[in-house]
């Protein structure tokens, strides 16, 4: 895994009482923000735009490197720079805990809380996790990886789908595609094993904010453009799951490393509609995931996530302990699936979250479109750890963990320390220390004297550059003061 380097960028639901005096939603996000950056002080706000959507004082960067801003009225977190399996785990997490601790902070968690979700029941609204992978440009992009890539992303939901109640029809999608098939099929579905199936409407798209896409296209690197391009996932369900997330990321890494070494699946994984492939693994209710071919015949997701595995195994076993952890659960996942997809009750959030609304539904004898089944999908994915369901069960033990607390205490304060986010964390504590005027972003760091750093290998840690940066607000923090003394 260390030849790698991704990250993961949470957009996270708010639901608040909706009684008089309360605050809206969008509100207690902004409210929320401000206090982890003016009163936690846990890192540096934008004083720029950013583009023009992102007004100084929307977001910043923190201390751990990582980021956290407002998008479209919600809060995102963006992880810092990882390239270790496990860090990338316990940076997605440590996002959830900083959220949680401002909003209790606040005194607004007894009534409002986050949901680390994809879905809103009352609106149809989907919030996105978007998943970020440094590749090579060794393999064109559009003719070779992403078609090799596709079949992937398509049926990996089995193992790291969040599981949801009910559907949402896009009619727009379905009258363009396959629209026989949609007028037969039989709507709404009870339970669907991923929360961003049915808001998916095109393979590859440009521009994320006109249309919801498997891979987004646009190349933004965030690195040296001559060497790297950074690929851009949004077909992803955000997990609660410490392990659905370790394996989440871990395969699709594992399956680029292939790519890059030129070894292809063949035409054997086809789809001939990867859109509709998505949705109809997502609705099966039986769990045999089958489908259709460019060859017109069929095939499994099991087994085209198999093909995948058959590869890795082959090209790369032994590159390193955490490679070889994925490739092991990789395989014993799918066999868990392929027997019986109950035996993944601790480890996959889709199977974990039915396992609990069965017992419930059993219990109280209610039907799926009860309201209170939708209340309860929800509550899963609360972030607060005294109220949402999936730490009720982790609490119990009924949960797979792959990380410890202290690991996750930890990455909500310090950066990675094999990535550029090490430099860019002691810039950011350097700059709150200081009064500069500074412009931070992922790749680069300007001050008001027109001195510049960038850092443009996400692999390097730029230690010597972050010690002179140092020295350079000092001297641009001192000639600020002798100005104002003036």
């Amino acid at each position: 895994m260390r030849d790698r380097i991704f990250g993961i960028e949470t957009e996270y639901g708010c639901l608040a009482p909706e009684h008089e005096g309360f605050v809206s939603p969008d509100t207690i996000s902004v409210k929320v923000k401000d206090h982890i950056f003016h009163v936690d002080r846990l890192g540096i706000v934008d004083i720029h735009y950013r583009g023009r959507d992102e007004p100084p004082g929307n977001g910043g960067f923190l201390f751990n490197a990582g980021r956290i801003y407002i998008d479209m009225g919600h809060l995102e977190y963006a992880t810092p720079e990882c390239s270790g399996l496990w860090d990338i785990v316990a940076f997605d997490r440590a996002g959830d805990l900083i959220l949680h601790r401002a909003l209790h902070a606040l005194g607004l968690a007894k009534e409002a809380s986050f949901l680390k979700n994809n879905i809103d029941h009352y609106t149809g609204a989907t919030f996105g996790c978007h998943e970020n992978y440094l590749v090579r440009r060794n393999v064109p992009f559009s003719t070779v990886v992403i078609p090799a890539l596709l079949p992937f992303l398509v049926t990996r939901q089995i193992f790291c789908g969040a599981g949801r109640v009910g559907s949402y029809d896009d009619s727009f999608y379905y009258y363009g595609h396959n629209a026989r098939e949609a007028a037969n099929r039989e709507d709404p579905v009870n339970f669907q094993i991923s929360q961003r199936a049915d808001h998916i409407v095109t393979e590859i798209y440009q521009w994320i904010q006109f249309s919801r896409a498997i891979i987004n296209t646009r190349d933004e690197p965030l690195a040296d453009h001559s060497k790297y391009r950074r690929l851009h996932l949004l077909v992803g369900d955000s997990n609660m799951s410490e392990y659905a997330t370790a394996l989440k990321v871990g395969t699709t890494a594992m399956v680029l490393n292939l790519l890059e070494r030129k070894i292809f699946p063949g035409d054997a994984v086809e789809l001939g509609d990867p859109v509709w492939a998505l949705k109809e693994i997502s609705r099966d209710p039986t769990y045999k995931w089958i489908l259709d071919r460019q060859n017109g015949r069929t095939i499994s997701a099991i087994d085209i996530q198999r093909v995948y595995l058959a590869l890795s195994q082959r090209h790369l076993r032994g590159l390193d302990e955490e490679s070889d952890w994925v490739l092991d659960e990789w395989e014993r996942t799918l066999d868990d699936l392929a027997s019986d997809p109950a035996q993944l009750t601790d480890r996959v959030d889709w199977v974990a979250k039915k396992w609990l609304l069965d017992a419930f539904r059993e219990s109280e004898n209610l039907s799926w479109d009860d309201p209170w089944l939708q209340s309860l999908d929800l509550e899963y994915h609360n972030i607060d750890p005294n109220r949402g369901l999936y730490f009720d069960l982790e609490k119990q033990g009924k949960m797979k963990r792959v990380l410890t607390d202290d690991r996750v205490e930890e990455a909500c304060g310090t950066p990675p320390a094999d990535t550029r986010a090490k430099a860019r964390a002691a810039m950011v504590k350097t700059l709150s220390q200081n009064r500069v005027r500074y412009i931070v972003d992922w790749d680069s760091v300007y001050l008001e004297n027109e001195f510049h750093l960038s850092f443009r290998d996400p692999f390097d840690t730029y230690d010597e550059e972050a010690e002179a940066f140092v020295e350079e607000v000092e001297i641009a923090s001192k000639m600020m003061g002798l100005r104002r003394g003036k």
